[in-house]
């Protein structure tokens, strides 16, 4: 390898070569190499210019990091994802995820619409106007 080194680079400040700078750097003539500050500051620019440092601090991570979990199906209700899978080309296991996110939405849209009722019931002063909304909070608590 006929890259330059200093006595900097040589004290562990520079990481392993950049392949893309390899022979940009120039030779070092030691007839009329500078003495003093300036020669110093000039190895260390030299040693820069093919330095990498990577840091990780753990603050950008994964938002969506996957989590493995062990889930038992019923055999009809695999057999209907896996159907489903098919149809719309993903695999049972993204058919799956999919399922579960609708189902959560689906869960959090009915308890709004649970707590706009609540609302509409304490706020009504009508009588027949609060027997609706109660047999109507009732549907939605244990069924029909």
């Amino acid at each position: 390898m006929d890259r330059p080194t200093s006595p900097v680079c040589r004290a562990g400040v520079e990481s392993a070569p950049n392949p893309l700078r390899r022979g940009n750097l120039p030779k070092p003539n030691f007839a009329t190499s500078q003495i003093g500050p300036q020669a110093g500051y000039a190895r260390l620019q030299r040693c820069q210019l093919t330095r990498t440092n990577l840091v990780h601090n753990g603050v950008m991570r994964a938002t969506n990091k996957a989590v493995r979990q062990s889930v038992s199906l019923p055999a009809t209700v695999a057999a209907q994802v896996r159907t489903m899978a098919r149809t719309r080309r993903l695999s049972a296991n993204r058919m799956l995820v999919e399922l579960i996110e609708n189902g959560i939405e689906a869960e959090k849209q009915k308890q709004q619409e649970f707590f706009e009722l609540a609302e509409r019931f304490r706020s009504a002063t009508d009588p027949k106007e609060v027997k609706r909304l109660g047999d109507q909070m009732g549907r939605m608590v244990f069924g029909n």
